[in-house]
């Protein structure tokens, strides 16, 4: 039997420790001058752009390629392109549209909107799942519940107000009666 797989030389453990020290120094340094929001979840494409992170890394540290300086460039590429997208983002609303999901509305009230649902692709065991981490014990108790664009769940529970501000841009907030205003 072989167990070739199991055993590695001290040149290539070396070259592992070399590489993992290296490739973690570039990610601070990185991380420093770009901000903590590179490691967010705000968007889809910061959701992206930290699995490429991490790609980048497993790859640097368990192959021989890519070499040391090139990931390291790879990750700058990425954290130039971050904030671009998210200077882009800020600027234009057309790129925010592009890059951004949308909010969607799950439930309003106690009413489950099978069709956004569908949208999301969530089931209704989904929806109770995140009822139930959420505390919510009564359907009753549910003001809204909304589908994030970075594929999270916010429950939203009946209170003594609510701004109307939270729910610009979801989509079917107008679901929501509590958002009616008396001059609509």
């Amino acid at each position: 039997m072989n167990f070739q797989w199991l055993t590695s030389s001290a040149t290539t453990l070396t070259m592992v420790l070399i590489s993992g020290i290296g490739i973690y120094i570039a990610l601070l340094v990185l991380t420093r001058l770009a901000g903590l929001r590179s490691f967010s979840k705000m968007s889809s494409f910061d959701f992206a752009t930290t699995v490429a992170f991490g790609s980048i890394i497993a790859s640097t540290l368990l192959s021989k390629n890519p070499d040391l300086l090139s990931a390291a460039f790879g990750l700058a590429v990425l954290y130039g392109l971050q904030y671009a997208v998210s200077r882009a983002r800020h600027a234009s609303a057309a790129i925010q549209n592009l890059v951004d999901n949308e909010p969607l509305l799950l439930m309003a009230g106690d009413e489950v909107l099978y069709d956004n649902l569908r949208i999301a692709r969530v089931t209704e065991d989904d929806l109770r799942s995140k009822l139930r981490l959420a505390g919510v014990t009564d359907r009753e108790q549910v003001l809204a519940v909304v589908f994030e664009t970075t594929g999270d769940c916010s429950v939203l529970a009946h209170g003594d107000r609510l701004d109307p501000w939270l729910f610009d841009r979801v989509r079917d907030a107008d679901r929501l009666n509590c958002l009616a205003r008396p001059d609509d």
